[in-house]
């Protein structure tokens, strides 16, 4: 989990590394829902799948990972600021 400066203090949060059991679609339309926010998903020649979010979503995501997705914390890295 990363975050990306953009213009001014407008940020972008990008996800990627989720396991190949995830349905990448189906949760980028639970991050938006959940989190308010808009969101795409990049495909990335070397990275794979991006989910890429509006806004500092990072401790949002982490949280629901582990949560919801059995995510251990363990593996959960956030980068950034």
């Amino acid at each position: 989990i990363r975050i990306q400066q953009r213009n001014g203090r407008k940020t972008l949060t990008t996800i990627q590394g989720l396991p190949k059991n995830f349905d990448q679609k189906r949760m980028l339309k639970i991050f938006k829902k959940d989190f308010a926010c808009n969101g795409t998903l990049v495909e990335d020649e070397e990275l794979g799948s991006v989910i890429q979010l509006q806004g500092d979503q990072r401790t949002k995501v982490s949280t629901l990972l582990t949560t919801e997705g059995g995510i251990d914390k363990k593996q959960i890295k956030i980068h950034g600021f």
